[in-house]
């Protein structure tokens, strides 16, 4: 299977000079090769399923969870030799309830699950981990749960720690807290998180998985996914310098 950004010319062409080096129907029937940016490995994620592997080739900005195209040759000859591996990595598993009490929509992330305001209102939120109240009302903009893959994204940006990808762990990080000053934290895979939306009704708070909204929830619950996702990196790919090349130096 091949995915590429309809909406990104430079993975078009990137296609097309794949097309003319490499033959891309030998590639394994359970292989997705993606070609995009993170964005768009996350949308192919989401819309594939884990029944596949995911091999991305980065035609966007950062590409974190991509492999780069710059000795191109080298990638023909990975690609042809089937040269990469395979690294499974956790999700994380979202429940979003609404005040009307219906059933919980249910979402999976790779890179992270936020709670964000949706007004000129501070979101009021109460936080319990692994049933343990962290905070009673914690007065802030939002809050991030991220996986390591996902610390470079909106948790670094937050002011949390770009983490090894090889880390198995949940990251909570507030958004521009007001009060308390809660400082980011990180978590073990297996930690059960719970956030309450306190006057949600005045307050209203979104959920955001992925990059998919959920708007007006009362509440939501992570953990940790059941499945794992596996992406292929050419061999080669050290994630210590992709750390430090793409996140710690810019």
């Amino acid at each position: 299977m091949i995915r590429v950004n309809p909406n990104n010319p430079a993975a078009k062409v990137l296609l097309d000079r794949l097309a003319e080096r490499v033959n891309l129907s030998k590639l394994p029937s359970d292989l997705c090769l993606v070609l995009g940016g993170d964005g768009y490995m996350l949308q192919s994620i989401r819309e594939v399923g884990t029944n596949h592997v995911f091999l991305g080739i980065n035609a966007g900005r950062v590409g974190f969870l991509l492999n780069d195209p710059e000795d191109f040759e080298a990638m023909v000859d990975a690609l042809e030799g089937h040269a990469w591996t395979v690294h499974t990595f956790p999700r994380l598993r979202m429940l979003a309830y609404t005040s009307d009490g219906g059933s919980p929509t249910e979402a999976l992330a790779v890179n992270d699950v936020y709670l964000e305001r949706m007004s000129g209102q501070t979101a009021h939120l109460q936080i319990e981990i692994d049933n343990v109240r962290v905070v009673d009302r914690l007065v802030c903009d939002g809050i991030i749960a991220s996986t390591a893959l996902g610390s470079t994204a909106y948790h670094f940006s937050a002011s949390g720690h770009a983490c090894h990808p090889g880390v198995r762990a949940i990251h909570l990080t507030p958004i521009c807290t007001h009060s308390p000053r809660l400082a980011p934290i990180t978590l073990p895979a297996e930690a059960k998180i719970a956030i309450e939306c306190m006057g949600a009704e005045k307050r209203p708070v979104r959920a955001v998985a992925d990059g998919v909204g959920h708007p007006n929830v009362s509440r939501i619950e992570i953990e940790r996914a059941n499945l794992d996702v596996r992406l292929a990196f050419l061999d080669g790919h050290n994630f210590t310098a992709t750390l430090v090349e793409k996140i710690l130096r810019v």
